[in-house]
């Protein structure tokens, strides 16, 4: 019997192993499944922790639910009972310190009429015009491949890039929009100007899409994220092996497939290794020198999360608000805040939760990641006494730090991963590599990634 080792209990490891176990129940196959996670508790970024009756995210807080693979996978799971929407309101920049509301009617900050453009107090009148050049101005140049910042730049002006749509893509992204390619953020921005002739026009003509998505775009769960993962490790059970607490120290080709050795001392031979990690760990546990060189092309960010619940109501908030992004002329230190408990019901009793998210382009980063835990606490408080005029004292602070743990897609992102998966299907047959270092970030790309990591995996064992 064939042994299959995932390496890696997140969201794209759990994934593969879930959907290959159900493939290999509908056509009949046999082999030995393996899940090996580093962690006391599987799900990786993915994880939920409570505390004093607040329900706090360490990785993202919601799964965006337009990827169909993401509502598919739920209703397989019979989970949809424990479903949660997110709240709609307002979402704000903070300039020139003061709260500015993004728009009603646009997407990423880029107005999708001209009504959502005239709506817009972050632009001047001038800055209003030129988005409307957009129209006479023909696209001879720009392809999926190329920069999103210099393209939404040349069409629609810099105001607007710099004021309205750059904090909300770069907060989403993680970087720099002229270092972000269209492909590998919002592709379809391109087809919309080469067939409308302007990216307003292609919005107007595709309105009915967003609007249906405009409202209950994200999805949680009653007992946060982290109940989708006890949910399909309650389908893993009896059907594969899950080992935590157990770091995966090296991987080894041997004339049969690959030997995992453990820091244990313990080993693992399998006929196919799926490496559900992020790209430094995959570094470490392939000693070859030849493929080092591809895989230092790829680039991550790093951040620090902070929730502090407060013993005040959420209804002191802005009405109707769900949080904000700050923009460079600010005087805030965070790069962005979400408003949870208003943003997400079951996070909270009705008291006011709130979440900061200090990121590596901020200029204050260096500084920022040396500071202990108490010194963080004190900046989080002052950026909310400024943003929001709330001087109590948190009952509940929750520092996360990710340490280049957020994959940057940059413009030579899909050349370097070509190359590197040309070279495992030429030196490393059966061996895999998944996961958002490389096939898309956010959980519904995840889980899609584990669903087609899955049925290459099928392929091998028929």
């Amino acid at each position: 019997m064939k042994t299959v080792a995932v390496i890696g209990g997140g969201i794209t490891g759990l994934s593969t192993m879930y959907y290959l176990s159900q493939k290999m129940k509908e056509e009949n196959i046999e082999a030995r499944l393996v899940l090996i996670e580093k962690n006391p508790y599987l799900g990786g970024k993915m994880h939920t922790e409570y505390e004093k009756g607040y329900t706090m995210e360490t990785g993202a807080d919601s799964i965006v639910a337009r990827y169909p693979g993401v509502l598919d996978l739920v209703r397989e799971l019979e989970y949809e009972t424990e479903l949660v929407y997110n709240e709609t309101g307002i979402s704000y920049i903070h300039t020139n310190n003061e709260l500015h509301a993004i728009p009603a009617g646009s997407t990423f900050g880029i107005p999708m009429s001209v009504e959502s453009l005239m709506a817009s107090t972050l632009l001047s009148e001038e800055g209003k015009m030129r988005v409307l050049q957009d129209a006479d101005i023909p696209n001879t140049q720009f392809t999926k491949e190329s920069s999103i910042g210099e393209f939404l730049e040349y069409f629609l002006g810099e105001e607007i890039v710099h004021k309205q749509i750059a904090p909300v893509l770069a907060g989403v992204y993680s970087g720099n929009l002229y270092e972000l390619s269209l492909n590998s953020t919002l592709p379809y921005l391109v087809d919309y100007k080469n067939e409308y002739g302007s990216i307003m026009k292609g919005f107007e003509a595709n309105r009915e899409k967003f609007e249906r998505s405009a409202n209950k775009k994200f999805i949680s769960f009653k007992n946060g994220l982290s109940g989708l993962i006890n949910r399909i490790e309650e389908k893993l059970i009896g059907v594969a092996e899950i080992f935590k607490n157990l770091k995966t120290t090296s991987i080894n080709k041997i004339q049969e497939g690959y030997e995992v050795v453990f820091a244990n001392g313990e080993m693992l031979r399998a006929d196919v290794v799926v490496m559900a990690l992020p790209n430094s760990a995959v570094k470490t546990l392939i000693k070859d020198e030849e493929l080092d060189f591809y895989l230092q092309k790829f680039t991550n960010a790093s951040a620090i999360t902070m929730y502090l619940g407060f013993d005040i109501p959420d209804s002191i908030l802005p009405e109707d608000g769900t949080g904000f992004i700050v923009s460079h002329n600010s005087n805030l230190i965070c790069n962005a805040s979400t408003w949870t408990s208003r943003k997400w019901k079951h996070t909270s009793t009705g008291n006011l939760l709130v979440r900061l998210f200090y990121k590596s382009n901020n200029p204050k980063y260096e500084e920022l990641i040396q500071m202990t835990d108490e010194e963080l606490t004190n900046i989080a408080r002052n950026d909310i006494q400024r943003s929001l005029n709330i001087e109590e004292k948190p009952v509940v602070v929750k520092v996360t730090k990710w340490i280049n743990a957020m994959p940057r897609y940059d413009l030579a992102h899909n050349e370097a991963l070509q190359e590197l998966l040309s070279q495992f299907d030429k030196k490393y047959p059966n061996l895999f590599i998944a996961g958002c270092s490389y096939f898309g970030v956010g959980i519904g790309a995840c889980i899609d990634n584990g669903k087609t990591t899955a049925e290459k995996t099928i392929h091998v064992l028929k």
